[in-house]
């Protein structure tokens, strides 16, 4: 039903297409189905008296007929070729919209690898089957009745052959399929571990070389490979008897016929030429219940790919955007953690607990603390990439789930902890925030990023193509560049996570001086391992296990927190901070 379901779904805004398949081919297969009366009658009343002229009559007829056949079909395979392509464009469409609402929840939950296999392979599995099943929806069930029907009127005494002939093709070739049927689920299982396998190698190609794990590696991805491979074969080994056994069958038939029909023909009981109709039209039905297999070894594969599709499509991200939410704020940027507490699915204990806070537009609010004490994730609640399962985050004094989503992202500068730019230039990562963004005021952004040195002496400069991810610069060069984009959309909320780590203390140092006069009138808040980075904060959140365990500023912190007095000490910069 699932199946069913999506192909009925993504051929809706096609229906006219689908009708004028439907249409031609019946056509086509009633030509088809009319092709063999014609042979009949040129063999008994053309050959058998010798009449040329009736042969060329039925001949030009024959000729006409298969033209108007081979017309239909051809009309029929391009609409049902459009459907199937269309409808399979719109199936990537609509789930790659549906997973841009992801947030990490959903994404971790499915995998960013099986997530990229449903949107191709399986769309292409479904798409597949839409394709054949437009052409022989009609195709089989006709010319298996019609050829019935007419083979039984041309020669009613033979019916038992047609009766015992078509069980034995369903026998074998539904045994075929039945073998086969699970392996495609496997199939596609497979399919996620080399694309999971493939990206996770690709894209950690750095640390490979690095430690020297190329052959390590290559058998794992060989071992995915080989699996894969084997299923693969065994499926080919199925489906490679698929075509001796229904062509033996076919063959079998026709020769069964004419050893059954030879004493009759014999004692004019019958017509050469009903003997050559019966076996065109017991092939034509042979042939139209081997499409129908045909289709039944296609459907169990295509299930399952609707069952991953329809996961996609029907998965509701857990940070739902309000659609009448409030569409305006006014007054200088405010920022309120009331009560704030996140747990994520199946956890046995909040990754942040009950944080409490409050900032305003000038002010710069600093979030440090061990690995794992939650500081991504409290940056994360503010822009609505997770919402706090307890509490409320507050933009103004307004609730965060409470605001077009819209109006919130434009008050946001976001700089992620793993800074990622999009293929293209230069300049159109850092208009990714304000496309209409003047080349004089991104050569600013660069100017206080740090960046406009390495981005000037580039080629193209500013259309200097950037690869997928940024990997043909360095991670500090992209972390600039990624500072440089969101200062480049200039919001009055920036989110630092952790965007100072890739750089040097001193390239550190005249960031930190050039963005105190640009955000100046914004709220900054950062994400910091350096205690250098962050000592004029104006007030310090220091974060342990989920809980803020200190705040205040770096002065105030140094004399009443052993904690902070702790990460100071590790870092060996207590008397450089003093």
């Amino acid at each position: 039903m699932t199946l069913l379901r999506l192909i009925l779904r993504a051929l809706k805004p096609y229906r006219a297409w689908v009708a004028l398949v439907i249409l031609f081919q019946i056509a086509g297969v009633l030509a088809a189905l009319y092709l063999p009366t014609i042979n009949a009658d040129i063999i008994d009343d053309g050959v058998a008296q010798a009449d040329i002229q009736v042969i060329w009559d039925l001949g030009m007829l024959m000729l006409l007929v298969s033209l108007g056949n081979i017309i239909a079909l051809v009309i029929a395979n391009f609409f049902s070729a459009r459907s199937a392509m269309k409808s399979g464009q719109d199936l990537r469409s609509k789930i790659f919209a549906q997973v841009a609402t992801f947030s990490p929840r959903e994404l971790n939950d499915i995998g960013t690898p099986s997530l990229i296999t449903r949107n191709t392979n399986d769309v292409q599995q479904v798409q597949m089957l839409i394709f054949f099943g437009l052409n022989f929806l009609v195709q089989a069930p006709v010319t298996g009745i019609g050829g019935v029907v007419l083979a039984l009127r041309v020669e009613p005494g033979m019916a038992w052959l047609i009766a015992v002939m078509v069980p034995v093709m369903l026998l074998a070739v539904g045994t075929l399929i039945l073998k086969a049927a699970p392996l495609f689920r496997q199939m596609q299982g497979k399919i996620d571990d080399i694309n999971g396998v493939l990206r996770e190698q690709i894209t950690g190609i750095r640390v490979l070389r690095a430690f020297v794990r190329e052959d390590r590696e290559r058998e794992r991805y060989g071992t995915v490979n080989d699996q894969l491979t084997d299923l693969n074969r065994r499926i080919g080994l199925l489906m490679a008897l698929l075509n001796p056994i229904i062509m033996f069958i076919i063959n079998f038939s026709s020769v069964l016929v004419l050893f059954v029909a030879a004493p009759r023909i014999e004692d004019g009981e019958m017509q050469v030429g009903s003997i050559t109709a019966f076996i065109a039209y017991l092939v034509q039905i042979l042939i139209a219940v081997m499409m129908a297999t045909f289709m039944t070894m296609m459907i169990p594969r295509a299930m399952v790919s609707a069952e991953r599709i329809t996961e996609v499509l029907e998965t509701e991200t857990s940070v739902v955007q309000r659609t009448d939410g409030i569409r305006e704020l006014t007054g200088p940027t405010t920022l309120e953690f009331d009560d704030v507490s996140f747990t994520y699915p199946g956890a046995e204990r909040p990754v942040l607990e009950n944080i409490s806070f409050s900032a305003r537009a000038g002010q710069t609010v600093a979030i440090i603390g061990g690995t794992g004490s939650g500081k991504t994730t409290l940056v994360n609640l503010i822009p609505r990439l997770t919402d706090a399962s307890e509490g409320r985050v507050l933009l103004n004094g307004v609730d965060v789930r409470d605001l077009d989503a819209q109006v919130l992202w434009d008050r946001i500068g976001l700089v992620p902890q793993w800074p990622y730019l999009f293929s293209g230039t230069v300049g159109s990562n850092l208009r990714f925030g304000r496309p209409d963004a003047t080349e004089q005021e991104l050569w600013h952004a660069l100017t206080v990023s740090q960046g406009r040195d390495f981005v000037a002496s580039m080629p193209a400069q500013l259309d200097s193509v950037i690869s997928q991810g940024g990997t043909n610069v360095s991670g500090g060069q992209r972390q600039r560049l990624c500072i440089a984009r969101a200062l480049a959309a200039r919001p009055s909320l920036y989110l630092f996570d952790d965007s100072f780590s890739a750089l040097d203390l001193t390239t550190d140092a005249r960031l930190r001086a050039a963005l105190a006069p640009e955000t100046r009138d914004a709220l900054m808040v950062i994400v910091a391992q350096r205690v250098t980075t962050i000592t004029a904060a104006d007030l310090i959140l220091v974060l342990d296990h989920g809980r803020v365990v200190a705040q205040g500023t770096h002065t105030e912190l140094l004399e009443g927190s052993e904690t902070y007095r702790e990460i100071v000490r590790s870092q060996g910069v207590e008397e450089e901070v003093a």
